[in-house]
């Protein structure tokens, strides 16, 4: 009888509190999407998912080079691109976007109420997390935004926090093998990241108990550690050497190298890391939030690594090229504002004793911060805006400085961004629905939003950088072959359009990449058969072979 009153008053326990977690969950899930809800496709959206398309519906863009490498996220592939044979790719985006949202607004809840945090206090460390995470990140990492095989792995690591700070090393650990699964280095080094979080707390539990868990940890990490070191077998040491020095120095140093971060945004980093940690060395708290601390402690010690290897590049610039790639600021980008918006969300929730005064300061604080922050976002959530894949280098810089009025002004004030989109759509759509389905297009270098829009193959793009070693390498040559002029004046310099390497040039070029297609600005006119030319339309196509169907 004592246990059956006791199941009963559990169950209404659980059912008394079940729509508070929902209402919970929501709040939290609107504030994500309220700031990730830009138009598709968003920076990284064609390159995934179209990778994602292709890899179920192979006559999809069926000669394009970037399609036919190497694939590192084979488990996002299988576990969520199976839907791109229902489903368009706007709709894809959406669809893997809400997805995403929920599930980190789900691992933020279950992480919070884990360390204690509930209610209003839950939802303000949310928005504060999603703040930092967005405007202090110092190597361009983000959480909350288009849909990714990071995505997914970033809403798991939150589980395996919150089985962590409740005290389950083996059920964090499984948590962690499995967002590896999703993405090798997210869920990798979070791997790291707890392992000396284990060190820090006395290496509790004893290794012997926890090693059912890593052997599970490590049999589901598998699918995503076992594509990834694919990438570089059978490959020759120096082009291995040479894909390292492209991807790490030429393409992504912006992402890798600590010499080529932005220095606002590295300051703005290190004054969080700063303020986090001196106050959590004043104020300690529970040893459940001990042991998240010891996490964000665990991806400070790999960023420092990441710091020291930087210190190789002028001296050994092989070496540094090779380990920075595996982008050692990556963690940090995401725990150091997770731990800092944690930490108020304790404060805010008497889980962490300060002083009165400083309690209300800091709260008060927080919630200004979290008004400004979601307000920032009116001027391009109530209005129509452009997808960030064609913000411009203006667009990009103001809207990281968190000056949101002077990005909208330059939309209003100079509509040329707006026009170009138009008629980049327009050239698209038309394309789709007036080529072969095989045809083959040379575009302009730095557009990244071809196929999504025209769903037709293109030689190369800038954006499109393969992840297995020997395309990298092909893939780099590519570009330079096509788009590197070298002129006796003006030196070496990177042609944006194909009217800038003439019409001798471009034959040679269309023989032999095999394109059939020219898509470029409409002036100055080339030699070519013009199939698309419009007064209205600053793009124009032509025509300099037969397609492989024809």
């Amino acid at each position: 009888m004592v246990l059956e009153r006791f199941s009963l008053t559990s169950a209404c326990s659980s059912l008394r509190v079940l729509p508070v977690r929902i209402g919970e969950w929501l709040v939290v899930l609107v504030a994500f999407a309220w700031q990730g809800a830009w138009p598709v496709p968003d920076v990284n959206e064609p390159y995934y998912l179209g990778k994602a398309v292709h890899f179920w519906n192979p006559q999809w863009c069926p000669r394009d080079d970037f399609f036919a490498t190497g694939d590192a996220h084979e488990v996002f592939y299988l576990t969520f691109g199976w839907l791109s044979l229902f489903l368009p790719l706007p709709v894809l985006a959406w669809t893997g976007r809400v997805l995403t949202w929920a599930l980190l607004a789900a691992g933020w809840c279950f992480l919070g109420r884990c360390l204690g945090i509930r209610g209003w206090t839950l939802v303000l460390s949310a928005i504060l997390f999603a703040a930092f995470q967005e405007r202090m990140a110092m190597a361009g990492e983000w959480v909350i935004g288009g849909v990714e095989a990071k995505g997914f792995a970033y809403a798991v690591v939150l589980f395996g926090l919150g089985m962590l700070a409740a005290g389950q090393w083996t059920a964090s650990l499984i948590l962690l093998g499995l967002a590896t699964a999703f993405h090798v280095l997210v869920g990798g080094w979070s791997l790291v990241a707890l392992f000396v979080a284990w060190l820090m707390n006395g290496r509790q539990p004893h290794w012997k108990m926890l090693l059912p868990a890593v052997l599970i940890a490590g049999v589901l990490a598998l699918p995503g550690v076992i594509p990834s070191l694919a990438l570089t077998w059978n490959v020759p040491p120096e082009i291995l050497r040479e894909a390292h020095r492209i991807y790490t120095f030429e393409r992504l140093a912006h992402h890798l190298v600590p010499g080529c971060f932005r220095p606002e945004d590295a300051t703005r980093f290190l004054i969080l890391t700063g303020l986090y940690l001196g106050a959590s060395f004043l104020w300690q708290s529970t040893e459940a939030w001990q042991r998240i601390h010891r996490f964000v402690l665990g991806s400070l010690v790999i960023a420092l690594y990441g710091w020291m290897l930087a210190w190789t590049v002028t001296i050994w610039p092989e070496f540094a090229a090779a380990a920075l790639r595996y982008y050692w600021f990556r963690l940090s980008d995401v725990a150091v504002p997770l731990g800092a918006a944690l930490w108020i969300g304790m404060v805010a929730s008497n889980r962490i004793a300060v002083p009165g005064p400083f309690r209300a300061a800091l709260v008060t604080l927080g919630t200004v911060g979290c008004v400004f922050h979601l307000s920032s976002y009116v001027p391009v959530r109530t209005q129509a805006t452009l997808p960030r894949t064609e913000w411009t280098d203006v667009m990009w810089s103001t809207w990281q400085s968190g000056q949101t009025a002077i990005m909208w002004s330059i939309w209003q004030e100079d509509p040329i961004a707006r026009r170009e989109f138009r008629q980049w759509r327009e050239v698209c759509q038309w394309i789709s629905a007036n080529t072969p389905a095989d045809a083959r297009f040379l575009t302009p270098l730095t557009k990244s939003t071809f196929k999504w829009y025209a769903g037709r193959s293109e030689v190369v793009t800038w954006k499109e950088i393969p992840q297995d070693a020997a395309s990298i390498v092909a893939w780099w040559a590519k570009l330079k072959d096509i788009y590197l002029i070298n002129d006796p004046i003006r030196g070496e310099w990177w042609a944006r359009n194909a009217t800038d390497l003439g019409e001798a040039r471009l034959s040679d070029l269309a023989q032999k990449y095999q394109f059939e297609y020219i898509l470029t600005q409409r002036t100055p006119p080339l030699n070519f058969e013009p199939v698309f030319c419009r007064p209205d339309n600053d793009y124009v196509i032509y025509r300099v072979g037969p397609t492989k169907t024809e």
